[in-house]
């Protein structure tokens, strides 16, 4: 991508940036666009992520019509219905199919700048077992630091989702503990939009996402 000013994003993923108890005009990734269209009104924009979705139905299902779109920024962010949805997590299948993601985003759009994130590394507002909770946790730091090692091979940017003070605040979250709040996307976009400037220089304008 030549400077700091967005041609077009594709949003891939789960719940995270699908959305889920918010209406659609709330999601992170919408409201990250939103910032990038006030900049550049010709924007081009897809959330193609999907509620539920595995790391494999992303892959299966998401990429070419990402690629479709001719994207020169991606959100790629996924694993935690790999850990959350199995019986057993399955963190070497997530660290098969994020490979193959981001090697086909990548040959597909050379050009685009790629970003995912780490998950929350312990759920402090859900009702879970101490032997359910201990083996997630587990498992979330394992796919962490795949994401990590994956984001690091093929230069895409990962955003330091895991450890953020704002993972202790109830209001961040839905009912659920486990979604985003209406709050926590606007927290989100505001927070990725920041570390975005700073990290790769692109260029935002942020109205309307004060909490």
């Amino acid at each position: 991508m030549s400077g700091s000013v967005v041609r077009a994003y594709a949003a891939l993923g789960d719940s995270f940036t699908a959305g889920r108890d918010s209406i659609d005009a709330e999601r992170w990734a919408d409201l990250l666009a939103a910032g990038m269209r006030r900049v550049n009104p010709k924007l081009r924009y897809a959330n193609l992520a999907v509620d539920g979705a595995t790391s494999a139905e992303v892959l299966e299902g998401q990429i070419d019509p990402a690629l479709a779109l001719e994207p020169d920024f991606v959100t790629v962010i996924c694993g935690a219905n790999d850990v959350l949805l199995a019986t057993r997590p399955d963190v070497e299948g997530y660290a098969k199919n994020f490979d193959e993601i981001l090697r086909r985003l990548r040959e597909g759009a050379p050009e685009a700048m790629l970003v995912t994130a780490t998950a929350p590394e312990g759920w402090h507002f859900m009702d879970l077992r101490p032997r359910t909770e201990a083996r997630l946790t587990e498992a979330t730091k394992e796919l962490n630091d795949v994401t990590r090692a994956a984001a690091e091979r093929y230069g895409v940017l990962c955003l330091p989702v895991a450890g953020h003070p704002a993972l202790r605040d109830p209001a961040t979250f839905s009912h659920d503990g486990l979604h985003p709040s209406s709050e926590g996307h606007r927290l989100v976009a505001r927070e990725s939009s920041k570390y975005l400037s700073h990290e790769l220089g692109i260029d935002f304008d942020m109205e309307g996402t004060q909490a």
